[in-house]
């Protein structure tokens, strides 16, 4: 008996929109990089990550009839410096939020210690300014990484 049909495995493509909890964006998107991982399946792509917003955008939206109340500046001091005519300062870290608000492919030359070098192609999850922690997707391994400024010798597009 001859079967009609061949019984060879086919493939399909879904999109599928996911919600994973996590302590930060990339612990999320180490969660479900780990699950992705860990299933049958014969690839996957990430296609986004975040939607900042959604949450305010709503809040706007439930508070189109409210009037805004006028707040007057507080008094100071006479001697207190004008900060208003102090030049705009920018602490440094412009480029790597561009690179994360961007999603833009890098690569990240990192020094480990010992003579270790790592060049890593990935794109920023996040950046922490107050911890000085950069948090990386290796877009090679698909495996998310944190680092330490003092770590990165440079960021190369």
């Amino acid at each position: 008996m001859k079967p009609t049909q061949s019984m060879t495995p086919k493939s399909y493509v879904f999109q599928v929109e996911v919600l994973v909890e996590g302590s930060s964006n990339g612990a999320a998107l180490e969660k479900i990089i780990h699950a992705l991982n860990e299933a049958p399946l014969l690839d996957y792509r990430i296609l986004s990550g975040i939607q900042l917003g959604q949450l305010i955008d709503e809040r706007k939206s439930e508070a189109v009839n409210l009037v805004p109340i006028d707040i007057s500046e507080p008094v100071r001091p006479e001697n207190a410096i004008d900060s208003s005519s102090a030049p705009e300062q920018s602490d440094g870290f412009d480029s790597i939020r561009k690179y994360m608000k961007s999603n833009k492919l890098i690569r990240l030359i990192v020094n480990k210690g010992f003579g270790v070098k790592l060049s890593i192609p990935c794109r920023i999850i996040n950046f922490d300014d107050q911890t000085s922690v950069v948090t990386i997707y290796h877009v090679d391994e698909k495996q998310v990484y944190t680092f330490r400024l003092n770590e990165i010798e440079d960021f190369q597009e």
